[in-house]
């Protein structure tokens, strides 16, 4: 009963709030004009060309489409001739899926949760199971298909103690939700304990790992890799800071222009997280008095450039195989971080800033191992503290080669030791869908 009146509210409360969630998207529109590009898919219609009767994975963004790719690939080595449509919620995360795997999948955005947008959405590909990833839980999405018996599955499930505060506060929507999973695989014990405790079922829980871990250095990434390496003239150190946010840009040309007195020859390679900042960054850069060398217009970097700006979408991978240090961005705010698990894939030393939330069990598993560095910093730090303690530890690394490679050798250690999680998720699913 009191499921019944909270799905009710939420379902009410999403259509009332329909007109305010179309005006964010007009918002969003105004940098990024895909934001207001096939509407029609936000509303749970899709390509009646698409089939029927196969397995939805949703993937919202790049950095989950990235961390989904290896489980993808297995998938349809298991299951060849099944339909697999990828949804993304993201404009980026779209352009990753299109990019990664053309025409071997569907693709659309996945609808809003709302009652007659995914009532739609379902009605429309009847699929036999929904694959969600780490905390995506949509109640009216998830009611539908517990209705319509399509298997449900979470992977790579990621409940942090901050996120459980927020769920425990909607324990009435949120625990009848992961209870109408079939199947809950976790990265790891303390997210494994997290949802049951928040009212999973732990018979239909297990740990797999982290699907993030699951990187390969495949052909298309080393041929990007290539393409790269040989837009660069001259052998320079080169410190490449990635998935940068507001804020992020500032700091590191700050630091930059510190690091530029004793290695005036380094490189600067930026890489923002979203497409719609890549012309104020640019701009930002030239501010700065540095020549700046957008990816973009292919041109080669000379050693009269200072900064290449990685303008374009699925090229931080391979760009991390180019660099000496490696710093991630939206670790020096309240972001949560990115993957540092794609430069330690190139055995590359990887600084953080304070806060990595957002990959907890990842850093402590590099820390370990000595395989990265946390800036001892804190979010009440000032900024020219912050640009102080940055600029020192990258500098400290650009003269010690020998630190430098042992971070990047434990790193890679911790990236091969780790990985499984996509085959284990892939067999859990296989297993769900061979047993309808």
């Amino acid at each position: 009963m009191r499921y019944s009146l909270s799905l009710f509210i939420y379902r009410i409360t999403l259509i009332l709030l329909f007109p305010l969630i179309l005006l964010v998207f007009i918002i969003r529109s105004h940098n990024h004009t895909a934001y207001r590009q096939r509407v029609s898919e936000r509303l749970g219609f899709v390509s009646k060309l698409f089939k029927q009767n196969g397995v939805i994975v949703h993937a919202a963004s790049v950095g989950e489409v990235i961390a989904i790719t290896p489980f993808i690939k297995q998938l349809l080595r298991y299951h060849p001739n099944i339909p697999l449509t990828i949804t993304t919620f993201t404009p980026t995360g779209s352009a990753q899926v299109i990019k990664t795997f053309n025409d071997q999948v569907q693709h659309c955005y996945l609808p809003l949760d709302i009652w007659p947008c995914t009532w739609l959405f379902l009605k429309a590909l009847k699929p036999k199971a929904l694959v969600l990833m780490e905390t995506e839980l949509w109640p009216n999405l998830i009611a539908h298909c517990q209705q319509k018996h399509i298997k449900l599955q979470l992977i790579n499930g990621r409940l942090s103690d901050k996120s459980m505060a927020s769920y425990q506060k909607l324990s009435w929507l949120i625990k009848p939700c992961l209870q109408r999973f079939d199947a809950i695989l976790t990265q790891s014990e303390e997210n494994y304990q997290n949802f049951i405790a928040l009212g999973a079922d732990p018979q239909n829980c297990q740990i797999s790992g982290n699907l993030k871990f699951d990187l390969q250095i495949n052909p298309d990434v080393a041929s990007k890799q290539q393409v790269l390496e040989q837009c660069i003239t001259e052998q320079r150190q080169i410190w490449l800071v990635a998935s940068t946010h507001p804020g992020d840009e500032q700091l590191t040309l700050d630091c930059f222009t510190t690091l530029r007195k004793e290695h005036p020859t380094l490189l600067l390679i930026l890489v923002p997280r979203h497409p719609e900042r890549f012309e104020s960054i640019f701009q930002l850069c030239q501010q700065h008095q540095f020549h700046t060398v957008k990816r973009s217009e292919h041109n080669s970097v000379t050693i009269q450039d200072d900064i290449w700006l990685i303008d374009t979408l699925g090229e931080l991978l391979p760009a991390c195989a180019l660099a000496d240090i490696v710093t991630m961005g939206g670790s020096f705010s309240t972001i949560g971080g990115h993957n540092p698990l794609e430069p330690a894939l190139f055995k590359k030393a990887v600084i953080v800033g304070h806060d990595m939330a957002n990959f907890k069990e990842v850093l402590n598993q590099l820390q370990q191992q000595h395989g990265i560095v946390q800036l001892n910093t804190r979010p009440s730090n000032s900024a020219d503290e912050i640009t102080s303690a940055l600029s020192n530890k990258v500098n400290q690394l650009l003269v010690d080669r020998s630190a430098r490679n042992k971070l990047g050798e434990n790193a890679y250690k911790v990236v091969k030791a780790n990985q499984g999680a996509s085959e284990k998720s892939v067999i859990a699913l296989v297993q769900l869908i061979d047993n309808q």
